[in-house]
């Protein structure tokens, strides 16, 4: 998961914090200077004064008592979101080891003070790879108190420097006013981000739902993953509201612990099957916690054993943390945000994933052809004109996740706000051997929500087959760069298309260019030959064409299999027939059904056609029996299929 880290914008720590010493000077960072432009791109606060950390307090340290998740509070910036993203990083130390890299060497030494330069550098994913942050260490302060992020303590400086970095990364600190907690948690690990509308999925009311959303909720939290929640607002009145059960609305809450929590006392609970679905989270402003049952003082406690208490970390202090059940979770919380870290370690005792990724661009261009930001799949004329990706599906069925991200944009006070265009992605299952592009819309198979959000993330089940995924704009004409993640099982081969037909070299004049193209579609087949004594039979499909075949997967036991499998062939010879073959699988020795000849005239475009197999002489026979159901699609222009 974690690789080197590039420098951003081309500052290396090393060398700055080395030159700072050799002329004992402390660094100030020019790209993010002590000045009003780092901190806002349009509102202004009297009176800022950026101090560093000796002037702010006598004993300055990145860390006081290790690093928690109770160590945060949120400052006057709205970044309840970005806060509550620290939290669940902070309770992580495998991550939180990598934003905050060589720690210790860059903790405050009381002991050598006149190595300390004045720099920092934190490390964050964006868009592919780890890059490497440097800042000074001068904050913005009202009153000799940080006005951002800040630590219980006065004297710790992690989330305040952490937040720095990040703000500089994203243009200035008021860049960070109503953010997104999924890209921080991306941001912090480089994952994929999983948001779930626990309304739409009336998790409260759906009991099965919620025990399953519930398992994979606390498998993401086992396998390092982290996890924040939020109650929607509604109207600008709602935000950060207190509910009469003392959660806030509009507000970013992390998620610190899932548990299954085993009821009852003693031996007695060992015996007892009974536990108890549970969630703990945290609230970014250090009080203000749940009331409800399970919350700190609640008598629901006294069902849980001392022992168990204790290993649950429960309290009764205010501190924002708290414990409760996850129904009473989906019934009063809108959102979840999953972000799972993907394994893809082969050396792991837990499900390691495949993964492809891919850089593309939406750009504009007058030519059709040449074109890429056709819009969403609403403006038909335009849809195919975006970037398009194959990938195989190799097992009979497979979960496949697919994650694309837009480039995110600075915001500053020349540019303005760097706003997310509206995003979103289609799959659509194709002929077993495309490799040129699609141009003409296909069995649409899954397809993403459209948002204006940085990531969108799909989890779907395929079956065996070639797939085509189309990234697009919701609007066409809308230009970025993306970055596509598809994690599958096996390999997938996938790969981006980017020629719409068979390229003419050198050597087309001698061996010829093909006049046409044709699609064929074997739908199903119907009163196949018994093949074994249970009277069934495991049959499957060759297409053939010029000397090019593909070979559809095996349908199990059945005389009447639903192939619903393509095959694309670009043709020399517009004459010579294709032919459609239909075997038995056999375990020792293959067995020929029968076959059916199509001729693929380009100017006949034939509608679905059912016909009875015939053997290899293309001739009827009495040992031969059953039909086959085809499409045949054919046209002289190469680009219309």
């Amino acid at each position: 998961m974690f690789s080197s880290a590039k420098p951003y914008e081309n500052q290396h720590f090393s060398a700055l914090k080395k030159d700072c010493q050799r002329r004992k000077v402390l660094f100030e960072d020019p790209l993010f200077p002590a000045t009003d432009d780092s901190l806002f791109y349009k509102s202004r606060i009297q009176g800022v004064q950026w101090k560093r950390p000796n002037e702010i307090c006598d004993d300055p340290y990145l860390f006081v008592d290790g690093i928690s998740s109770h160590d945060l509070h949120q400052g006057q910036v709205g970044n309840c979101w970005f806060v509550a993203a620290c939290s669940s990083l902070a309770s992580r130390e495998s991550l939180w080891q990598k934003v905050i890299p060589d720690w210790k060497e860059q903790e405050w030494n009381a002991e050598k003070p006149e190595t300390y330069a004045g720099i920092f550098h934190f490390q964050f994913w964006r868009f592919g790879d780890w890059v490497d942050v440097v800042i000074d260490d001068r904050l913005p302060t009202l009153r000799n108190q940080l006005i951002y992020c800040h630590s219980n303590a006065k004297n710790e400086f992690w989330c305040a420097l952490v937040e720095k970095a990040y703000a500089k990364l994203s243009g200035c600190y008021e860049a960070l006013d109503g953010g997104n907690t999924a890209d921080a948690l991306v941001d912090f690990t480089g994952g994929v981000s999983e948001p779930i509308d626990l309304i739409e999925g009336n998790y409260v009311n759906d009991e099965a739902k919620r025990n399953l959303l519930f398992e994979r909720v606390l498998k993401v939290h086992n396998r390092g993953g982290l996890i924040s929640c939020s109650i929607k607002a509604t109207t600008a009145a709602d935000m950060e509201a207190r509910l009469d059960c003392g959660l806030v609305k509009g507000h970013a809450y992390a998620v610190t612990d899932v548990r299954k929590v085993r009821l009852g006392h003693g031996l007695l609970a060992f015996f007892k099957s009974e536990k108890l679905d549970m969630i703990r989270l945290r609230n970014p402003w250090g009080e203000r916690e749940w009331n409800g049952p399970w919350s700190d003082t609640s008598e629901e406690w006294q069902k849980v054993s001392k022992g168990e208490r204790e290993k649950l970390g429960m309290t009764v202090d205010d501190n924002g943390e708290f414990w409760m059940t996850f129904e009473d979770f989906c019934k009063y919380f809108t959102d979840i945000i999953k972000c799972r870290l993907i394994n893809t370690s082969y050396l792991s005792i837990h499900k390691t994933w495949e993964e492809a990724v891919m850089r593309g661009v939406w750009t504009r261009h007058d030519e059709p052809l040449k074109n890429r930001s056709g819009g969403c799949i609403n403006h038909k004329a335009t849809f195919l004109q975006n970037p398009q990706y194959v990938f195989d599906v190799k097992k009979a069925e497979d979960e496949v996740l697919i994650s694309i991200q837009q480039k995110p944009k600075r915001t500053s006070r020349k540019e303005g706000k760097g706003e997310n265009l509206a995003i979103g992605f289609e799959i659509h299952k194709v002929e077993l051997n495309r490799n040129y592009r699609m141009h003409t819309l296909q069995q649409q198979v899954a397809t993403s929500i459209y948002i204006n959000s940085r990531s969108i993330f799909l989890r779907t089940d395929l079956k065996e087959g070639r797939y085509v995924i189309i990234p697009t704009t919701f609007d066409p004409g809308h230009v970025g760069e993306f970055l596509l993640r598809v994690f599958t099982d096996v390999p997938a081969d996938c790969r981006e298309l980017t020629l719409d037909e068979p390229p003419r070299t050198c050597w087309s004049g001698m061996c010829g260019y093909p006049q046409v193209v044709s699609q064929v579609h074997v739908l199903a087949a119907a009163g196949l030959k018994n093949q074994d004594s249970q009277g069934g039979a495991d049959p499957y499909v060759i297409i053939k064409c010029e000397g090019k075949k593909i070979r559809s997967p095996v349908q199990k036991n059945t005389q009447a299999p639903e192939f619903d499998v393509k095959g694309l062939f670009y043709r020399k010879k517009a004459g010579q027939p294709i032919i459609v073959q239909v075997w038995n699988h056999n375990i020792i020795s293959d067995e020929f059904l029968g076959q059916v000849a199509l001729t693929g005239d380009p100017d006949d475009r034939l509608s679905q056609q059912t016909l009875h197999l015939q053997d290899k002489e293309n001739k009827k026979s009495s040992g031969i029996s059953g039909s086959i159901a085809v499409r045949l699609l054919s046209s002289s222009k190469l680009t219309n299929v």
